[in-house]
Parts: C-alpha cells; structure tokens; sequence
C-alpha cells in the first residue's frame, strides 16, 4: 500500500495563494453589472449638460460640457470620472464653458495598455490637445486629486496653455516629498504602495469603491446611490480597474526622474482650496508653497473632507467663479 505524505507547509502556502489570486482575478476582471450600468447611465444623462469626444494622438476622450465662455476644463480624480463635477458645472456655466472630460483610463475615454501609458507627461499631454480639439488656446484648469497633479504639473510645464490654475486636495509636489518624510502623511499614503499589487489591488477597488467612498466622506450624503453606480460602472468597464490604477504605477516608477522638478517655479494665478479633514492628506501639505507658488490664494475647508467637490459643492463652484472671474468683467 502506497504511503501518503502530509503536504509540505510551503505546498500548503503556495496553494493558498494561487487560489486567493484566482478568486482576486475573477473580481478584478468581471463583468458590469448590467442593472448598475443601466442606473450609470441614466445619471450621467439627467442632467443640463451635454456629452462629446475629442480625438487626441491616438486617444480618445469624452466629456461633458455646458454654457459659454472662457473655457474651463474640470479635471478629476481617483476613483471617480467626470460625474464628480456634476453640483459645480452649472453654477460655472453661467460664466464659462465648462467641459469636464473622463481622463484616459477613466470611464467612457480610452484605455490604453501599459504602465507607462499613464505617465504624468502623457496625461498632460491629453489636456493640452484636449485645449486645442475645443478650439481654444488657452483654459482655465480646475483639478482635484489626481486631477489636480496633473493641475500642478501643468502649470510647472504648460503655463502658457493656462490662464488660470485651480486646485482642490492634491499636494504640491514638493509639499509631497517634504511631508512624506514624516509618519502622519507617510503612514497615510499607504494606499499607495498597495496599488502596486497587481490584480488584488484591481479586486479591491472593485470589491470596496461604494463603501470606501462613502465612509471616507465625513460629509453625509456627498455620495448619493445615483453617483455611488456612476463610478461602480465606470470602474466595471473592461481594463478599467487596471488602467485606473496604473496612475499610481506610473508615479512610483517615475519619481525618481520627476523629484528634481518638484520645485519648478508656477507663476501663474492659482487657488489651492483643501478640506482640513481629508483622510488621505495632511493639513500641513498647504503650508510653505510660496516659493514655488508666490502667486497662490489658500482657502481652507475645515468642514470637509478628501472629497470637496461633492461634499460641498456650492462652496467650491461659487470660489471658482469669483477667483476664475477676476479680471475677466464677468
């Protein structure tokens, strides 16, 4: 009669870990919910906004937009999409035009393969072609979150494409790399550094967005069921979770090129607004700027959170049109 042996420990490890990564996979990858991208949908078509697409190099990108103007381009964030602008865009249309695209990677616009696809460079690139698609030379840039880095990367890089720069709960990248030496904001950004894991990260997301936004607002109700199956379907669209994610891929493997260019000089006009309860940021990150930023306007938030274009969305579109406004005679 044969003998059985026992399973080693590292078969019993290594079996484990191939069945949490095929059960990860499965989530990572699945289908949209049919019924979520039905209520998806009707959202993003009940408002006073219309939708379109740019065709860039070799990226395609849609948007909403409304009213007439100067042009403003609202840039968002992690893990959301254009609907994030929804409360701030009429109150700026009846100013400005207001277009707010879903960047590359995000939502209805493409997805291109590869980490490297989402560099900073790239992205940016994409809003200034988005600039000259609209017909426009130049545009007031609004971003929040990731959004807003490629805001502050823009005025380092394209300020002549700017007329002025707005941004909402993304550090300077040289605040950054300051407070990153400290543990409040190093242990805060721990998130970052679990993206980088491929296909769990992707489930995660997958698995947590409606709860992670919702418990994360310290504002009740910033995230209604209508915007909770907006950014739940976006992030079910084929590749998407990847493609999301690889912004922060892309960060990691680019810091090290982009460190020495922290501290470019921005001279153009520039309002930083932060809720004082972000999770994800400390307060301290809207300090010491003006030597980078001499001509920047702080407005805090004490009452809000990461979230302040949906958790106060009055508050942020009516500063907007008095600091996008000056000068303009509006």
């Amino acid at each position: 009669m044969p003998t059985l042996h026992r399973p080693s420990n590292l078969a019993i490890v290594l079996a484990s870990g191939a069945g949490i990564f095929y059960a990860a996979r499965r989530v990572a990858y699945a289908p949209a919910d049919p019924d979520v991208a039905a209520r998806a949908h009707a959202a993003a078509h009940s408002g006073p906004w219309t939708h379109g697409h740019a065709d860039l190099d070799g990226v395609r990108l849609h948007y909403a937009e409304m009213g007439s103007g100067p042009l403003v381009l609202l840039l968002h964030g992690f893990p959301q999409c254009w609907y994030a602008w929804r409360y701030v865009m009429p109150r700026l249309a009846q100013h400005f035009h207001v277009v707010a695209p879903d960047m590359r990677g995000y939502n209805e616009s493409s997805k291109p393969i590869g980490v490297s696809a989402y560099n900073i460079e790239k992205v940016s690139a994409d809003i200034v072609g988005l600039i000259d698609a609209l017909g426009e030379e130049k545009a007031h840039i609004v971003g929040h979150d990731w959004g807003g880095s490629i805001a502050w990367y823009m005025g380092a890089h394209h300020a002549d494409r700017i007329n002025r720069l707005a941004i909402i709960n993304a550090p300077h990248p040289a605040a950054f790399q300051r407070e990153l030496r400290h543990s409040r904001q190093a242990l805060r950004s721990w998130y970052v550094l679990a993206f980088q894991l491929p296909v769990i990260a992707e489930a995660w997301v997958r698995l947590t967005l409606r709860r992670s936004l919702s418990s994360s607002a310290p504002t009740p109700g910033a995230f209604n069921d209508e915007a909770l199956d907006v950014y739940e379907n976006a992030v079910s669209q084929p590749g998407a979770a990847t493609t999301m994610l690889n912004y922060y891929r892309a960060a990691v493997r680019q810091a090290p090129a982009l460190m020495p260019q922290a501290t470019r000089p921005i001279s153009l006009p520039t309002l930083l607004r932060g809720g004082m309860k972000d999770f994800a940021l400390v307060p301290e990150l809207t300090e010491g700027l003006e030597p980078y930023v001499p001509n920047l306007r702080i407005e805090r938030v004490e009452s809000s959170g990461h979230w302040v274009p949906e958790e106060k969305p009055h508050v942020v579109a009516d500063a907007l049109v008095d600091f996008l406004s000056e000068g303009n005679n509006l």
